[in-house]
C-alpha cells in the first residue's frame, strides 16, 4: 500500500508536468430550443446574448425563466444560448432536493430517462420530459489540444486541483471538437468541495 504522502507526492509531480486547465463552474441553467423560446417569451423572439462564455459562439442570455417541480421551484434560471435542437435543463443535486425531482448525472445530450420539470416564462410554459440532468463533468478541448494533452474525444481521464482543498477528479470526460476551446466544466457543488473559482487552473493526471 501507497501511504499517503507518498501519494500526495506522486500526485504533485505528476501535475507540475502537465498542461494547466482553466476552471469553468456551470451554475444552474437551460439550454432551449426555438420552438421553446418562443412559447416561453412569444412568437418570433429571439435569444438576447448578455455575456459571452468561454466557449466560441456561446452565451448567456438576459432571459431567465422559473423552474417548477412537484416539491418547490427555482427562479431567474439563466437561459444559455444560441437555441439547440432540445431542449435541456442541467441542474445541481441540491436543485433536485428543492425540487423533489430526480436528474441523472449525464453527458449533454444524453436524455433517455432523465428528470422532468416546468419551465414557466413571461409569455407560456413548457413541459421538459426526460430533459432534465446533472451534467457530468468534462473538459472541452480543440483537436490540437487534445494532441498536446495526448487524449481522445470520449476518453475518460483524471483531473487534479490544488490549494487547500485539492482533491482528484475521476471520470472526467473528454469533449473534442474544433469549436472548443480548453476548460474544465463543472458545478457549484463539485467547485466548492474543492475550493474552486472561475478561471483557477486544474492539471490532468496521466
Amino acid at each position: 500500500m501507497i501511504d499517503s504522502q507518498l501519494r500526495e507526492n506522486i500526485f504533485a509531480r505528476l501535475a507540475a508536468s502537465a498542461p494547466a486547465i482553466p476552471v469553468g463552474i456551470s451554475n444552474r441553467h437551460v439550454h432551449l430550443s426555438q420552438q421553446d423560446v418562443e412559447k416561453l417569451f412569444g412568437q418570433g423572439y429571439v435569444l438576447t446574448p448578455c455575456k459571452p462564455l468561454r466557449q466560441p459562439g456561446q452565451f448567456a442570455a438576459q432571459e431567465c425563466v422559473s423552474v417548477v417541480g412537484p416539491k418547490g421551484s427555482l427562479r431567474n434560471v439563466r437561459v444559455l444560448g444560441p437555441t439547440r435542437q432540445r431542449s435541456q435543463l442541467e441542474i445541481s443535486r441540491a436543485d433536485c432536493f428543492t425540487l423533489g425531482i430526480s436528474a441523472p448525472v449525464r453527458e449533454s445530450g444524453q436524455l433517455d430517462n432523465a428528470g422532468s420539470a416546468l419551465l414557466i416564462g413571461p409569455a407560456g410554459h413548457v413541459e421538459l420530459r426526460s430533459q432534465v440532468i446533472c451534467a457530468w463533468r468534462h473538459i472541452h478541448m480543440s483537436p490540437q489540444e487534445a494532441h498536446q494533452l495526448k487524449v481522445i474525444n470520449g476518453q475518460k481521464v483524471r483531473v487534479r486541483s490544488h490549494g487547500e482543498r485539492q482533491l482528484t477528479f475521476d471520470e472526467v470526460v473528454v469533449r473534442v471538437d474544433d469549436n472548443f476551446v480548453l476548460e474544465f466544466h463543472i458545478d457549484t457543488e463539485e467547485a466548492n468541495a474543492a475550493g474552486l473559482k472561475n478561471g483557477a487552473l486544474v492539471s490532468l493526471i496521466r
